[in-house]
């Protein structure tokens, strides 16, 4: 039985594997959504899972349908939220999203209403691991690490690489703010 956690070198295909897989979502999508590539596979030259992570921002959860993206390719995993990082009292709202994965193409898909911390936090700490090359390449090291250690349990591999995430953004969240950061334009 192959891992559940593999960690492959860069792939030449995953901005091509993700514009394939924005038209499928899009055609299901609520009006006014928009999306973007999401998670390691969107940091040119980070190692990753072989799979392609989508963030489609909606106005309102509710208006999406279940349906129209399983038609696309695309199952409802029920009952996911995002975690909450130590010391911030947020209400579930901030966290709250739709998680679906791929039928086809291993990707998941990340439903965020926008505005939500959930829906800025997935794109900062993007953005953030694209401008610094070390912070990339440490929590890389992390991945790799955890994924040969723990390769087929996935709570251990989420228990420590949440954490990483959360004193990642620490430093995305002050870059931000230095910067001038703003949500980019879809993808």
């Amino acid at each position: 039985m192959p891992p559940e956690i593999e960690i492959v070198p860069p792939q030449a295909s995953w901005p091509t594997d993700f514009v394939a897989l924005k038209q499928a979502v899009m055609r299901a999508a609520p009006p006014g959504a928009y999306l973007h590539h999401i998670g390691s596979t969107a940091v040119p030259g980070l190692a990753a899972k072989n799979v392609i992570d989508l963030q489609l921002t909606v106005i309102d959860l509710a208006a999406v349908d279940d349906d129209a993206l399983a038609a696309q390719g695309f199952r409802r995993i029920a009952g996911l939220v995002d975690h909450c990082p130590p010391g911030l009292d947020l209400p579930v709202a901030e966290l709250t999203k739709k998680f679906y994965r791929g039928t086809g193409r291993r990707a998941n898909l990340h439903v965020r209403e926008v505005g939500r911390f959930n829906q800025r936090y997935a794109l900062l700490c993007r953005d953030y691991l694209r401008a610094h090359p070390v912070a990339a390449g440490a929590y890389c090291l992390i991945k790799c690490r955890l994924a040969e250690r723990a390769p087929n349990d996935q709570k251990a591999y989420y228990d420590i690489k949440d954490p990483v995430f959360d004193i990642i953004m620490d430093g995305a969240n002050e870059w931000a703010q230095r910067i001038g950061w703003v949500e980019p334009e879809c993808d």
